[in-house]
């Protein structure tokens, strides 16, 4: 990840962003890392209700952090509280 300004943003604010279609992530073991994190992520919402910290990037490569909890993965997109959907390709990191 470069050292752009993380923006925290509120879940409920990602429906007025815009994604790019290519990946922030260029190493198959970084994809298959974050792989690994989202499917952590959804255990810890589902089960325990336990928030993370998602690093994610808009169209413009602008950084965002949101505080949250992973309700669903799937193939091209996760699933938050609420709702809110943020595009995997478009995820650098889960904390």
């Amino acid at each position: 990840m470069n050292m752009k300004t993380l923006e925290k943003i509120n879940k409920e604010n990602i429906k007025d962003l815009k994604f790019t279609l290519t990946d922030v992530l260029d190493s198959p073991e970084a994809k298959k890392m974050r792989a690994a994190d989202l499917h952590r992520a959804l255990i810890l919402g589902n089960l325990l209700q336990n928030k993370v910290q998602i690093v994610f990037e808009d169209k413009y490569q602008k950084l965002y952090e949101v505080d949250t909890t992973v309700w669903a993965v799937g193939d091209r997109f996760i699933t938050l509280k609420g709702g809110m959907h943020i595009p995997i390709n478009a995820i650098h990191g889960i904390n």
